[in-house]
């Protein structure tokens, strides 16, 4: 198959996703794209918003349409690490010997859903962060490897109501993307009412085999980055960190600390997914500056001055977009 053929299979299986989670999610084209983008670069995603939104149902139609063994874990304060990656249990053999035997958790399948993640204490979210990083996990003084591929979907609800444990920085670096899901339109509301209030309910088929998504994944690492797109990334990134020479001084007002590499590394995959799914072999300065927000948000800290003045990671984001000249020329001039 040539790399043409390549690209253009992508963009169809990409589309047909879209399409047939099109077919149960109502709006939300964002969040399902960016999700899409997630999955097709290997990262895992963190969604945002208030109950009742259809997050929950957007992962549940995601391991619908992929073939993939789909596990969900519902969060709550007594959850335990063990409920989550599996324990040694005491089993008894057919000659009367009692051996150790490992009983595997939800985490062992390739999409997991970890349904209001923030309903669990530091503890338990924590057990998730080896998975999430190394796609292993560490029981029994073993370490056992996920299958690929290994795909973390995360809800949570806002950190300002009751009943919720932030998650720790390191915890939210390891997710790709960090999406907003809002409130629906007086049209989308009304779509979702005819949907869900009728006898018929809308199902998603299948549409891509596990090796056509690990193929998809591998085309991704192989689409080239121009040296000035890439220049423009760490450009990017080097402008939100703080009191450093590059730092923008909307960051030097409003941030305790800037990206960590992560950031730089999501801004590049990502940009690979979304030219692919546009049937581009090359990364643009637009793929860069449309996925900033999704990929930043959740990486900046803001100080005490930005959350008294009530300015967001996304305002900080977007000011820092338009202080980072494309042209590294500009920069030098």
């Amino acid at each position: 198959m040539t790399t043409e053929e390549r690209i253009e299979n992508f963009r169809r299986h990409y589309e047909a996703l879209r399409a047939e989670i099109g077919k149960v999610i109502v709006g939300h084209a964002d969040i399902v794209e960016n999700t899409l983008i997630a999955l097709f670069a290997g990262g895992h995603v963190l969604l945002e918003g208030v109950p009742g939104l259809g997050k929950t149902l957007l992962v549940r139609t995601l391991g619908e349409v992929l073939d993939l063994s789909f596990s969900r874990i519902q969060f709550t304060p007594d959850l335990m690490p063990a409920d989550i990656v599996g324990t040694n249990l005491v089993m008894e053999t057919p000659d009367g010997r009692r051996v150790f035997e490992f009983q595997h958790g939800p985490v062992f399948a390739h999409l997991v859903l970890a349904d209001e993640i923030n309903r669990a204490t530091p503890k338990t979210q924590s057990a998730l962060l080896e998975a999430m990083q190394e796609h292993s996990v560490t029981a029994g003084g073993e370490i056992r490897r996920l299958e690929e591929p290994f795909f973390v979907l995360a809800t949570q609800n806002p950190i300002d109501q009751e009943g919720t444990y932030p998650l720790p920085e390191a915890q939210l670096d390891r997710f790709f993307f960090k999406l907003l899901v809002g409130y629906p339109s007086a049209d989308e509301l009304s779509e979702v009412l005819n949907r869900t209030t009728s006898t018929s309910v809308p199902s998603a088929s299948r549409v891509i085999s596990r090796e056509e998504l690990l193929e998809m994944q591998r085309l991704v690492r192989e689409v080239p980055v121009a040296s000035h797109v890439q220049n423009y990334v760490v450009r990017l990134v080097q402008a939100t960190h703080p009191g450093a020479e590059a730092a923008a001084p909307v960051a030097n007002q409003f941030l305790r600390f800037g990206s960590s590499p992560r950031g730089a590394q999501t801004l590049i995959l990502a940009g690979k997914v979304r030219a692919l799914a546009h049937g581009r072999l090359n990364v643009s300065f637009e793929d860069i500056e449309t996925l900033a927000l999704p990929a930043l948000r959740h990486r900046l800290i803001r100080n005490f001055e930005a959350e008294a003045e009530g300015v967001t990671t996304d305002d900080i984001i977007r000011r820092i977009i338009e202080h980072v000249p494309r042209d590294a020329a500009a920069v030098e001039s």
